[in-house]
């Protein structure tokens, strides 16, 4: 199948919606597609002057974050979308002062989302999403390019371009640094978790996979969901495939 009659520009972010696939392109459009329609397109977000370079989709399907080269975030809500028209944002965020690809909603409180900012920004920041509201920000030290809640526990992955091409795990809400993992040698572009919600899948510039246990074992996972209790130390179980 493809999708054509919507971007003019590049495409460079995706987002699934169930049967929703949301686009962000270098023309600053993000058109949502229903994949089972010969007439895909049913929404066009505008609002971006720059190119879309993050996409994410809350949980509960209802509300959209953007990021883009414009140092802007947006949040949209679909409640709120027409098919007649381009769809005006919910709210609109301009604390980064730098390009915004790394977004992730907190799957254990609603409405909390993180976003990361660029090699000029270098700041994890966390948005209420209902009142749009600013809530935290802490400086990384090093460009964000992606975020990652862990599934099963209070904390939060964030993977790093220059200078060190990281992954830093943080405590949340404390955000105290609880370890760093270092092994790519270009920009940690893209993670994506396991269905346990333990193994984290990498991939950067340097053209490498790499595969971390960064959230423990799925034995020690499925307990935590069932009884939350305390955890043996977080990283003793850590494997790393080249």
């Amino acid at each position: 199948m493809t999708l054509r009659g919507g971007h003019r520009l590049r495409v460079g972010s995706m987002a699934w919606n169930s049967h929703i696939l949301t686009t962000g392109g270098m023309d600053g459009q993000i058109i949502n597609s229903d994949v089972r329609s010969r007439s895909h397109i049913v929404e066009n977000y505008r609002g971006h002057r720059q190119e879309v370079c993050g996409l994410r989709w809350s949980a509960s399907g209802q509300q959209l974050a953007s990021g883009g080269n414009d140092n802007l975030i947006h949040i949209w809500d679909r409640s709120m979308a027409s098919s007649n028209s381009a769809t005006q944002w919910f709210h609109r965020l301009e604390d980064h002062t730098s390009a915004v690809k790394a977004l992730a909603w907190c799957p254990f409180q609603a409405n909390l989302l993180a976003s990361g900012g660029g090699e000029g920004d270098k700041c994890i920041k966390f948005w209420n999403a209902h009142t749009g509201a600013c809530l935290n920000s802490i400086d990384s030290g090093s460009q964000v390019c992606a975020l990652l809640w862990n599934k099963n526990d209070s904390e939060l992955l964030s993977s790093h371009g220059f200078t060190q091409n990281q992954l830093t795990l943080w405590k949340y809400p404390s955000m105290v640094k609880m370890a760093e993992l270092t092994g790519h040698t270009s920009r940690v572009l893209h993670m994506t978790q396991s269905p346990d919600g333990c193994t984290v899948a990498t991939a950067a510039g340097d053209e490498t996979l790499r595969f971390w246990n960064v959230f423990g074992v799925p034995e020690a996972a499925a307990a935590k969901r069932a009884a939350p209790r305390a955890y043996a130390e977080p990283f003793s179980h850590l494997n790393q495939i080249r």
